[in-house]
């Protein structure tokens, strides 16, 4: 009977002194810190929260309204969130520097996560308002949103 017999090939014996793996660079994806697309982003974000604040302040009665006062606020962070990394992106992008660490990206997840948040919360609320005020109230002689 003529059956194939496995064919035993020598093994190499590994190096016992073995060198660390080389180093692994994150990769530069467009709109990350330290990019100019994330400078456009960091910019785009500040100019729809002045413009958001700046609308929301040209209503004479906001402030009666607690909702409109939490989307004054929220955007008010999110201007200051938003201009703070543009300058840090801006100084980046001079020095020719990236901003690679973990750390501080994870600080920027971080930050990111809770504005965009609060802004989304702000903005729920604000509409919701609204559609109370424009549609719901509309069988009332004024706002009672005030109470």
């Amino acid at each position: 009977m003529d059956a194939s017999h496995p064919a035993v090939y020598p093994v190499g014996v590994p190096p016992t002194a073995v060198d660390p793996p080389p180093r692994v660079r994150m990769k530069d994806y467009e709109g990350m810190p330290s990019t100019l697309g994330g400078l456009v982003l960091r910019s785009g974000q500040f100019a729809c929260a002045v413009t958001a604040l700046s609308i929301m302040i040209s209503i004479p009665d906001f402030s009666s309204v607690t909702a409109f006062c939490y989307l004054v606020a929220a955007m008010a962070l999110q201007l200051l969130w938003s201009v703070s990394l543009a300058v840090v992106d801006g100084y980046a992008l001079l020095l020719r520097r990236t901003l690679h660490n973990p750390v501080l990206l994870s600080l920027l997840v971080i930050g990111d996560w809770v504005t965009s948040t609060l802004s989304l919360a702000a903005a729920c609320s604000s509409a919701g308002i609204t559609v109370l005020i424009d549609s719901d109230l509309a069988q009332c002689a004024h706002n009672h949103c005030g109470r």
